[in-house]
């Protein structure tokens, strides 16, 4: 009697492709990963994988637009808890994001490569682009509630996030542990100066920032 493998859906199939190229990436690194390694792991034709994916850089672009999608529903789902406050929001975001968890801190030690830099950029860009429209909700629900004052809460929020996303990028600057802090201190100031809240709303992100 021959069993006849029950075949997988487009989206289960992509999914398997993605998750397999992720470990192989983090494990082998994405240089030394070729499409045959992915063929080989999954035991698919080649004509398959390039079915949903166009290159290697193709999957790598969607496994990095699946972190971001995960990050920007988790801050979503914070954005909408309305038994918290404004800085609250803030914090929890702000928390989540920097901690990626073991899998994407790997998966952004890739991008830091020198030949993965457009991958790298890219990966920035677009969580900043997505998470603008979140963060300016919470500055505009906080100048409700009294604790922020700006008149560009927008705005605002996407300079902190672009100066903030590249000045405490590990794999752009360099910076020495005490660079580190003081550039923390800094921006933890601008923070609180832009916005006009109380002093101290945004000393928990010295702790971040400086790590």
């Amino acid at each position: 009697m021959i069993i006849m493998k029950k075949s997988k859906s487009p989206e289960a199939r992509k999914k398997e492709i993605m998750d397999v190229a992720e470990t192989l990436f983090i494990t082998k690194g994405y240089a030394k990963t070729t499409i045959n390694n992915i063929l080989s792991e999954i035991d698919i034709a080649k004509g398959t994988f390039y079915y949903y994916f166009k290159s290697k850089e193709d999957v790598m672009d969607a496994i990095i637009d699946r972190f971001i999608t995960i990050e920007v529903e988790a801050a979503e789902a914070i954005a909408a808890d309305d038994t918290l406050k404004a800085p609250d929001k803030i914090f929890r975001i702000i928390m989540g994001e920097n901690h990626h968890g073991n899998k994407k801190e790997k998966m952004i030690e890739e991008l830091h490569e020198v030949s993965n830099e457009k991958m790298h950029q890219k990966s920035l860009i677009e969580t900043i682009k997505q998470l603008a429209p979140i963060l300016t909700r919470m500055i505009e629900q906080g100048i409700v509630e009294g604790v922020f004052e700006t008149p560009y809460p927008r705005e605002t929020v996407e300079v902190l996030l672009v100066s903030s996303g590249f000045i405490f990028d590990d794999g752009i600057f360099q910076w020495d542990e005490e660079e580190k802090i003081q550039k923390a201190k800094a921006f933890v100031y601008i923070l609180e100066t832009v916005l006009k809240a109380d002093k101290g709303d945004f000393q928990y992100l010295l702790q971040e920032l400086g790590k």
